[in-house]
């Protein structure tokens, strides 16, 4: 999947779909969201808090989470 491919969207939608991966808001810092994963301590994700979040900050997120950008764009057509 290309970078382009992935869904431009509010930073809060971002966080629903992280969430159903297990994620969880840990705390709301300024304009960004941290979210912690009980499997993976150590490891922070931090979405912004923006009306469109770009699509690398995006996938680093992603990379970082230790997911597939296909899944998570399946996911992200579900919720």
């Amino acid at each position: 999947m290309a970078q382009w491919d992935l869904p431009l969207a509010p930073g809060r939608l971002h966080v629903r779909v992280f969430e159903s991966f297990g994620w969880a808001v840990r705390r709301s810092k300024k304009n960004h969201f941290v979210l912690t994963h009980p499997a993976k301590p150590g490891i922070l994700l931090s979405i912004p808090d923006h009306p469109e979040v770009a699509r690398g900050t995006l996938r680093a997120q992603i990379r970082r989470a230790g997911l597939a950008d296909e899944d998570y764009r399946v996911r992200f057509d579900a919720v």
